[in-house]
């Protein structure tokens, strides 16, 4: 599928006037009863949808790896299969049926794309006819669930709150936990069994005791010892993600998890080029533009910050628009003892890089600009935003809990919002004290200036470069919409950078610059507040930030509207015929 010229608008990308409604309107739509309606949906044209998704290969280089290190490589994307499976159940339930019921090899590929009958890209719309809004709460609670109800049964069984429980109705009628590991007790034995095989095979050390615990993990419900083992881990070549991890998929409460899986190889080289921001991170604590009090808790200093290629996604991760990177784990409590793991998705980053964010500024940056797009500062961008998650505050200072529990369903997409703008403010910092623009991450492969980090050019100690990547990012993650924690977070950094007068959109040519003082100010401004936020732990706060910050403006709508007419893809779409095979494959070497 190349570039295409244009294309008509399609139903299932309406114009979103406030993207606020769509993260806070949700709670009401569980206590509708049964959501599958007879309702059908307007001609879809599903070919012209797969085409939001450009296809990308995934072949990492394997060569550097040994002969034991190949041959687990099999065991551990099969382990990755059953999380994908699994998910699916998640998110939407069997597949099997829904699949077999769908003529049209478009329409399938657009549901197996998005793990469901919903377009994760269009804020979740049906893709089929007679199946009805996407509940909130996916899969993980009962569709005739009232929000009151949860609570008042949570108030007596806390395990209904649990991460790690899907929430279902007794004989009776009552709500009830569920433990994944009981709720799919064979697939997780699989799982269990092939992570040890695979520890069994194991060269690394670090990675046999991670891999044994989390096969104890997967079947016991307690992560925290392979978290921290995991944690633990730094000379290993291949790398493993596995598990229930994330809880965006809870757009109800936002508090269960959801399984996914990313098989990686170690990018060695570039990985010791990051190795020296890892202890920076108390000096980025202490230098967070807030009150003292909202950065008194003192981030782990084994934070490491290491590059990847992903040779396998499943589950969660690859569901609609695809991650780059990860900061994981999660924990609140292991983030404060060790810190956490950063892992750059460097292939991954580079697909979304060329394929396009490039084509966006090509179309909506100012001329005069684009030379100052690199990949460089995309990688930058993108690295100090995981950073970012371990900086400011885990627990509020009112006693409302962590800050997961106090925003519920606003955390999510306000802590992406708090990572993107965090890491742009260290990233301004590194550069006005020489730490960065040296190619730290150059590979040989040309960028859009043809060079490496020293493209991102500083004027007046602001990171051009940077900043202007970064307004491009902007307009391209925008666009996975409010289904997305990261498109809402977009949406609210790029309307707070407009009130700050961050940037200018030119009327007649409909192209954006970056005032590059005026940026930096509206990045330690927006900073502040989304700290606050979180240290207060004020939900109904957070609720009026969003709306205040959370409608596109009409100019910003018809832009959105040229990229689509322009036909550049929304998101990437795996191929991974190359992990497949090797799944497929016998444990010879490979």
């Amino acid at each position: 599928m190349g570039p295409r010229t244009t294309k008509a608008l399609r139903y299932i990308r309406p114009v979103r006037t406030s993207i606020a409604s769509a993260v806070f309107g949700l709670a009401c739509l569980m206590a509708c009863g049964d959501l599958r309606t007879d309702t059908e949906v307007p001609e879809v044209d599903y070919a012209s949808m797969v085409e939001d998704y450009v296809p990308v290969k995934l072949e990492p280089d394997l060569s550097g790896l040994s002969d034991r290190q190949r041959s687990i490589l099999p065991m551990l994307i099969r382990a990755a299969r059953i999380m994908d499976g699994l998910f699916w159940r998640q998110a939407y339930g069997d597949p099997e049926h829904l699949l077999a019921g769908i003529e049209d090899p478009d329409a399938r590929q657009l549901v197996q794309i998005n793990y469901g009958p919903w377009d994760r890209l269009g804020d979740n719309r049906p893709l089929l006819s007679g199946i009805g809004e996407k509940p909130p709460g996916a899969n993980f609670y009962p569709r005739d669930m009232t929000p009151e109800e949860f609570a008042e049964a949570a108030a007596s069984d806390p395990a209904l709150e649990s991460l790690y429980t899907l929430v279902r109705r007794s004989d009776a009628g009552a709500l009830q936990a569920v433990p994944y590991h009981q709720a799919f007790r064979e697939e997780i034995s699989a799982a269990a069994d092939l992570l040890r095989t695979a520890a069994a095979e194991a060269e690394d050390m670090g990675f046999r005791r991670y891999l044994e615990l989390r096969a104890v993990a997967l079947e016991t419900g307690e992560y925290q010892p392979s978290d921290s083992a995991w944690l633990d881990m730094r000379d290993n070549a291949v790398d493993l993600v596995i598990g229930p991890i994330e809880t965006y998929e809870d757009r109800l409460f936002g508090r269960k998890a959801a399984f996914e899986a990313y098989v990686l190889i170690k990018d060695k080289d570039w990985s010791q080029r990051l190795e020296r921001f890892s202890a920076m991170l108390p000096e980025f604590q202490d230098g967070l533009p807030v009150a003292d009090e909202y950065k008194s808790e003192e981030p782990g200093t084994q934070a490491q910050l290491n590059a990847y290629d992903v040779l396998y996604y499943a589950g969660d991760c690859n569901a609609g628009a695809k991650t780059i990177a990860i900061n994981l784990p999660n924990d609140e409590q292991l983030h404060l003892e060790k810190g956490s793991r950063r892992l750059q998705l460097k292939n991954a980053m580079r697909a979304k890089f060329e394929n396009i964010l490039l084509p966006i500024a090509d179309l909506l940056v100012d001329p005069g600009q684009r030379g100052s797009i690199n990949f460089d500062a995309f990688f930058e961008n993108t690295m100090f935003h995981e950073v970012a998650h371990g900086l400011g505050i885990k627990n509020t200072l009112t006693g409302r809990g962590t800050v997961r529990e106090a925003l519920q369903e606003a955390s999510s997409a306000l802590e992406e919002a708090k990572a993107d703008i965090l890491g742009l403010h260290m990233v301004g910092r590194l550069h006005a004290a020489g730490e960065l623009g040296s190619g730290l991450t150059q590979d040989g492969r040309p960028s859009r200036s043809g060079g490496g980090a020293a493209d991102s050019a500083v004027d007046g100690g602001n990171p051009v470069g940077n900043y202007v990547t970064f307004m491009a990012g902007i307009l391209r993650s925008i666009r996975f919409g409010a289904s997305s924690a990261h498109g809402v977070a977009n949406a609210i950094t790029l309307n707070y950078f407009e009130k700050a007068g961050a940037f200018s959109r030119d009327g007649e040519t409909g192209t954006y610059r970056v005032d590059p003082d005026r940026m930096r100010s509206a990045v330690d401004s927006l900073a502040g507040e989304i700290l606050r936020l979180q240290g207060d732990g004020d939900h109904a706060a957070a609720q009026d930030f969003f709306s205040t910050y959370g409608a596109l403006g009409v100019e910003v709508q018809s832009d959105l509207r040229r990229l689509e007419e322009a036909g550049i893809p929304v998101d990437v779409v795996f191929l991974q015929d190359m992990a497949e095979e090797l799944a497929d494959s016998s444990n010879q070497p490979i």
